[in-house]
C-alpha cells in the first residue's frame, strides 16, 4: 500500500513538473483571420483537431479536458490538437493565461483576435452558425466539422480513429 502511494506521488510530481507554465509569448496571436487560415489547410501526414473555444464559454471550458486527454492519447502519433482561443485581447493576461496555467493545458494554443467573425466563419466551415464550441478534424484525405460540445474523450476518439485508419 505504501509503495503504491509513493508511486502515485511520483507520478503526480512528474506530471506537475512537466506541465507547461504559459506566458503571453507562448501563445501565437493572429489579428487577422487570413494570417491564421493556413492552420486550417495543412497538407501533410498529420491529422489536426482544431477546437474553437473561449474562457467565457461554459460548454467550451467543460469539454477542454477531453481534448487534453486526446492530446495525451495520441502524443506518439501524427495527431495535433490545436485550441483556438477566441478570448478578447484585454482578457489575455487577466483570464486566458491564468486559465491555461491553472488547468495545466498541454495542447497547442493560439489566439484568434479577428473580431470580424461574420467575414471568416464561413471560411472555417459554411455550416458554422458562429456559436462555440466548434471542432474541425482534418487531414489530407478528410475534413469533418462539428458545431457542438463534446461530453467525453470517447466521442472524440470515435471520430478520430476512423480518420487515422
Amino acid at each position: 500500500m505504501i509503495q503504491k502511494a509513493i508511486t502515485i506521488f511520483f507520478l503526480i510530481m512528474t506530471v506537475s513538473l512537466s506541465a507547461q507554465e504559459w506566458e503571453r509569448s507562448d501563445i501565437p496571436s493572429y489579428n487577422q483571420f487570413e494570417d491564421f487560415e493556413g492552420l486550417l489547410h495543412k497538407e501533410n501526414d498529420t491529422t489536426y483537431v482544431v477546437n474553437f473555444w473561449a474562457t467565457w464559454c461554459g460548454p467550451c471550458v467543460k469539454e477542454l479536458p477531453y481534448f487534453e486527454e486526446l492530446n495525451e492519447i495520441y502524443k506518439d502519433e501524427k495527431v495535433k490538437v490545436i485550441l483556438v482561443s477566441l478570448d478578447f485581447k484585454k482578457m489575455i493576461d487577466k483570464k486566458l493565461i491564468p486559465f491555461l496555467n491553472k488547468r495545466k493545458i498541454q495542447s497547442d494554443v493560439v489566439l484568434l483576435l479577428d473580431s470580424k467573425e461574420t467575414k471568416w466563419i464561413d471560411k472555417v466551415d459554411p455550416s458554422w452558425s458562429g456559436a462555440i464550441p466548434v471542432t474541425l478534424f482534418y487531414n489530407s484525405k478528410e475534413r469533418l466539422f462539428f458545431e457542438k460540445a463534446f461530453h467525453s474523450t470517447k466521442e472524440l476518439t470515435d471520430i478520430i480513429n476512423p480518420i487515422l485508419n
